[in-house]
């Protein structure tokens, strides 16, 4: 007779969070995956809309509206029609990890045809320490099989804790307009067996559709920005996000291509200002009295305003929305105790 079925590994301790204006239909593929997890659901668009959700899955859902009462005059730092909306699932959760995972986005398969549990690589990935100071040739040397190699530093073998899982897309690749007009057939159809980490210094651009991290040690600095409704600029959300957290496995099949015409309608104003943009990150300090996530966002944003601010008046008000995040994220998320903080989440009323 079997025996009574493991519990997933941080059953108790992780979040998924989806952005949506649709009904959750794609569910049903991850549910062998996802349904023993507290789903986050934030709804975008018009909040009178009625979004459907599969039976038997733990979940909470918030609207506009909610986002509004929950946050008052704050809420104006959270985008609308926009996938960036997700981000106030991060402040709405008491969780110590997240998932965040786009709702056109299914299961997809290895080489073997055997489905991919993204989520599990993701945690294991977030479990696992990095190794940002000194690259290894072996790539993950934390994996079955593998090893730090000749050569490595024994004093940074210990490697450092892992703050975001960066998972890719077999199929849709994840490009930008001009790239998409000019490569309209184009899939990803290479599946690479390898976990790497991106070394210290080195920017990239962070996808938010497959994305796993550290609430607990990164969460206030994961603010996706001012885009979609309103705002001269979407689609950078997610990357934006990753330039300011930046100081591999696992896929998932991306199903839909976006439009090209209306993502370069979207991300036009950013290709150019992306080139301001990558500079300031990399040449962004931080003061040794910046001690805290908060402090070091905060005295970002006044950077951003500075350097940044000049390039466009976006982006003072940008580095206004990077103060009031913080500010809404700490009346949801006060300092308590670890018994206090271990309430698991409520239902939006």
């Amino acid at each position: 007779m079997a025996g009574p079925a493991p519990t997933p590994i941080l059953k108790d301790e992780l979040d998924i969070v989806i952005p949506t204006i649709r009904n959750l239909d794609f569910l049903e593929m991850w549910r062998p995956f996802f349904e023993p997890y507290h789903l986050i659901i934030v709804q975008d668009g018009d909040p009178s809309k009625t979004i459907a959700v599969p039976k038997g899955f733990d979940y909470e859902l918030y609207n506009r509206n909610d986002i509004n009462r929950i946050l008052g005059p704050k809420a104006s730092c959270i985008s609308f029609k926009d996938s960036a909306c997700r981000c106030f699932g991060y402040m709405v959760s008491k969780k110590k990890y997240i998932y965040t995972i786009d709702d056109d986005c299914f299961v997809a398969k290895d080489p073997s045809g055997k489905d991919i549990n993204a989520l599990e690589q993701h945690i294991k990935n977030l479990l696992s320490p990095s190794t940002p100071f000194f690259f290894n040739t072996l790539y993950d040397p934390y994996r079955d099989g593998a090893d730090f190699v000749r050569g490595y530093p024994f004093s940074l073998r210990h490697g450092t804790p892992t703050a975001v899982s960066h998972g890719l897309w077999m199929n849709i690749p994840d490009y930008d307009a001009p790239t998409q007009l000019v490569k309209p057939l184009e899939r990803n159809t290479r599946y690479v067996d390898a976990v790497l980490t991106i070394p210290k210094g080195t920017l990239f651009p962070m996808c938010g559709m497959n994305l796993g991290f550290n609430r607990e040690l990164i969460g206030p600095a994961m603010y996706f920005g001012l885009m979609g409704d309103g705002q001269p600029i979407g689609r950078y959300d997610d990357m934006w996000a990753g330039w300011c957290v930046k100081t591999g496995l696992p896929y998932i099949w991306h199903s839909k291509a976006s439009n090209p015409f209306v993502n370069l309608k979207k991300e036009y104003k950013g290709i150019f200002w992306q080139e301001e943009i990558i500079p300031f990150f990399q040449s962004a300090t931080l003061s040794k009295e910046a001690t805290t996530v908060q402090q070091c966002y905060i005295e970002l944003s006044k950077q951003v305003k500075e350097s940044l601010g000049k390039v466009d008046p976006y982006f003072q008000k940008l580095a206004d929305a990077m103060v009031t995040w913080i500010e809404a994220w700490d009346e949801l998320n006060p300092t308590t105790s670890n018994a206090e903080s271990a309430v698991p989440n409520g239902a939006a009323k």
